[in-house]
């Protein structure tokens, strides 16, 4: 009985260093099968046509170079779920993003993850009709400045949708979408990134029902100078739930987004014709919402086409809370916001510098270019007083009517 014991014993252990013994032959071979994995989908997409749909397994896969889909119509890439299939770009070498779609129509990314590009996630430039379905953008680890800069990115696109998909750690905006026009970002979710949702210099956009909480900024509407399109407007931010926005910013030095100040929950930069409304904006400890002129971020403007001001804003029927504290952060804002205010900081900042050509001779706005900030539950206002040096930081809290 004990001789049939040790002989079942030493059979476990020669099966066990056989295995041992093949992990050096076996290791190559996966990383075979990765690289196999990489040119197989390359060249599906480089032969696919109009009407294919490109199907990625369930796996991790690791890949080195940027996966590029050029020119092509009516494409679906379509994986078995974004926690399923993984896409990791940590071993990159080459390309600046993960995947890149350009100069395309109606092309679909759905249920997949993208991890740890070198550069950007998914990039897509130059694209009619582009839809991104329960897709993932992250990088795993600490955040920091190494990350890359955007994770969703369409850019230079008419017709994008974005549902249900998620962004993580990007060092400037988990989802983003620039100069582009005809947008639908909704059901998503972005934490840690400095910008949690970002629309810049685009037409006819509306974001909602998405979660955006800690991050730098939760949402961000900007207009910005030197870009190809050069004004951005009919902007809705509805039905979001936007909060704890107090993530220490890790952008790059430079980046126009390493001025977004810790804490805040919604930003809009020098953009008209934005409507925010039924949002719950939460513990956004700098911040509920901000409203600033390109003015005050102290850059200079070369751009003689752009306008850096904001003008024809609505911000109602919206709900703030913050808890009592300080301001998140430890910028100019949020020592000007502690010495001002305490623990007791206003939801709502306005910097106070508004376009002359849109003011009457009695220095009121013209019709349809007001701010106009009412009917929101914790509604409390706070004007910055840029123009005149921060020297008179002053609440207003009933004066954002139509008629001021």
């Amino acid at each position: 009985m004990e001789d049939q014991k040790a002989r079942t014993q030493t059979k476990s252990y020669m099966k066990i260093y056989s295995l041992i013994l093949l992990v050096p032959i076996l290791a190559p071979s996966l990383s075979f099968a990765q690289k196999d994995f990489q040119k197989k989908v390359q060249t599906q997409m480089i032969l696919a046509e109009p009407g294919a749909v490109i199907e990625l397994p369930e796996g991790v896969f690791t890949l080195t170079n940027t996966l590029s889909l050029e020119g092509k119509e009516r494409i679906t890439i379509r994986g078995k779920g974004m926690d399923k299939t993984i896409l990791s770009f940590k071993d990159q070498t080459d390309g600046a993003e993960g995947i890149r779609v350009s100069d395309g129509t109606d092309i679909l990314l759905e249920g997949f993850t993208v991890q740890d590009a070198k550069g950007d996630a998914i990039k897509t430039m130059h694209v009619k009709g582009i839809t991104f379905q329960s897709v993932k953008a992250e990088w795993t680890g600490i955040p920091g400045p190494e990350n890359g800069g955007y994770g969703l990115y369409p850019v230079q696109c008419k017709g994008v949708i974005i549902d249900n998909c998620e962004a993580i750690g990007a060092s400037d905006a988990g989802i983003y979408v620039g100069q582009s026009k005809d947008i639908i970002v909704k059901n998503s979710r972005a934490f840690h990134n400095v910008a949690g949702i970002e629309i810049e210099n685009s037409l006819n956009a509306e974001v909602f029902d998405n979660e955006a909480w800690e991050n730098t900024g939760g949402i961000l509407v900007f207009d910005l100078p030197d870009l190809v399109e050069k004004k951005g407007g009919q902007v809705k931010v509805h039905h979001n739930k936007i909060h704890d926005n107090n993530y220490v910013n890790f952008a790059p030095v430079g980046n126009i987004v390493a001025t977004v100040p810790s804490g805040t929950g919604l930003m809009i930069l020098a953009t008209k014709g934005v409507e925010v409304y039924e949002n719950e904006m939460l513990n956004n400890q700098t911040a509920g919402s901000l409203i600033l002129s390109y003015q005050t971020t102290g850059r200079p403007i070369k751009d003689q086409e752009y306008d850096p001001f904001a003008s024809d804003i609505s911000i109602h029927d919206n709900v703030f809370e913050r808890k009592t504290g300080g301001p998140a952060g430890k910028d100019l804002l949020a020592s000007l916001l502690a010495g001002k205010f305490g623990d007791a900081i206003p939801n709502i900042l306005f910097d106070g510098i508004r376009n002359p050509g849109l003011l009457d001779e009695k220095g009121k706005w013209k019709e349809g270019h007001c701010i106009v900030i009412m009917n929101n539950q914790g509604q409390s206002i706070a004007n910055l007083d840029a123009p005149n040096g921060f020297k008179h930081i002053t609440r207003e809290d009933d004066a954002f009517k139509c008629d001021n």
